[in-house]
């Protein structure tokens, strides 16, 4: 009984953890699950840690929507058409993804994360539009932007097998220039889509642990909604959030490039 309760409880604790993550920020939840499974859950297969966490990731993303939705953080018309043209992205970048060997895929998974970290650190808050609004007179200075960014997004939320959030995020406020609290709330819109996508190619291939992902998505139901609380209570320190949050995908990023590369090198000398 003792044996199976560790990977329960990690499974569980996982999942809160990506849960708060998104709730609290919209994003980075998705890039933690990968490593977390395999490095704490021990998930043995990257390819199944990696459609376990999308279908998870994209749940938990979706309970978050809807708290966000009842803040009035959501631009759903911004929303449809960056997600949209992000779930074609995610099905060309799932495939491609699938055909590369695991052990190399997670070392690239960790480089994109400490490029992602290192550029929330560098993002600028200044000169954001306070409000935002797709209709039609703006659709010709908006449409553009959010198809490129939300193809872009998508193809490598497939082909890392990540919902996307922490890329969705800033690409929302590239195209558009709204304010982070409102680039959070529609973000979650796109990181449900590109997270179902990912995990229904995944799951066509075999590549879910459906039990491992049922106790992942229990967790973050609970973290979601406490991410969420503390979305709506500290954001005056959104930016403090940010900065704390991307040294941790940073840190992250070197232990998985690290662990990627001793494996390559180890398969080298075998």
């Amino acid at each position: 009984m003792e044996i199976s309760l560790l990977p329960t409880a990690l499974a569980l604790g996982s999942g809160a953890l990506v849960g708060i993550v998104l709730g609290l920020i919209g994003g980075g939840g998705s890039v933690l699950a990968v490593p977390l499974l395999v490095y704490v859950v021990g998930v043995p297969s990257p390819h199944i840690a990696i459609g376990t966490s999308a279908i998870a990731v994209a749940l938990n993303a979706a309970a978050s929507l809807g708290a966000h939705a009842r803040l009035g953080t959501v631009k759903w018309r911004c929303a449809f058409v960056f997600g949209g043209a992000g779930i074609a992205g995610a099905f060309v970048g799932s495939l491609i993804g699938k055909a590369i060997d695991g052990t190399r895929l997670l070392a690239l998974f960790g480089a994109l994360m400490i490029g992602v970290g290192i550029s929330m650190l560098r993002s600028p808050q200044n000169g954001r539009a306070s409000d935002v609004h797709l209709t039609s007179e703006s659709a010709r200075f908006l449409l553009p932007p959010l198809l490129v960014f939300g193809a872009g997004v998508g193809l490598l939320s497939g082909f890392f097998g990540i919902g996307g959030g922490f890329l969705v995020v800033p690409g929302l406020m590239l195209a558009t220039s709204m304010p982070l609290q409102s680039a959070i709330g529609t973000s979650l819109v796109a990181v449900t889509a590109f997270g179902l996508t990912t995990a229904t190619s995944y799951a066509a291939s075999g590549l879910i642990d459906w039990r491992l992902a049922a106790l992942v998505l229990g967790g973050g139901v609970i973290g979601s909604a406490l991410g969420t609380w503390g979305n709506s209570r500290l954001a005056q320190h959104k930016r403090a959030l940010a900065h704390t949050f991307a040294a941790v995908v940073i840190a992250v990023g070197v232990y998985v490039v690290f662990k990627g590369f001793e494996h390559l090198t180890a398969g080298a000398i075998h």
